[in-house]
């Protein structure tokens, strides 16, 4: 077992889990974060995408014992209270979904892309960037 810290969507968390238990679970079934989902649990749909300290990161990939200490952003943190979020509100106003499940994982891996490209993006670096994302 490991005793797990963590700043999540700005407030300090903490509990114990098995040292087996991936972020996504934890997330998921410790702190009822249920907005990151899971898809494939092998890296391969980008459905469960977070911010870990600041960078995109497949929260099926990492321990959550290795998130310890770290921030961790997650789709509910995005948003300013009722404010969406740019990216929130993008999705929403060019009907960025269909079913939504991928929904989560891209709008935070389209904001993790805007952050390291502020002198903008054109369509092929979008769609590189995407790559790692399924809908």
């Amino acid at each position: 077992m490991s005793d797990i810290s963590l700043m999540v969507n700005g407030k300090r968390v903490s509990g114990v889990a098995e040292d087996r238990t991936l972020l996504v679970h934890f997330l998921r079934e410790n702190l009822g974060l249920t907005g990151t989902h899971v898809g494939c649990d092998t890296s391969q749909c980008g459905a469960c995408v977070v911010l870990v300290d600041g960078k995109a990161v497949k929260s099926c990939t990492m321990l959550a014992a290795q998130a310890s200490g770290s921030s961790v952003v997650t789709i509910e943190g995005l948003a300013n209270g009722a404010d969406l979020h740019p990216v929130q509100a993008a999705f929403r106003e060019h009907h960025g979904l269909q079913c939504g499940f991928c929904t989560p994982g891209m709008i935070m891996t389209a904001t993790d892309m805007i952050a390291r490209h502020p002198e903008g993006l054109d369509e092929a670096t979008v769609r590189a960037e995407l790559e790692g994302n399924i809908c």
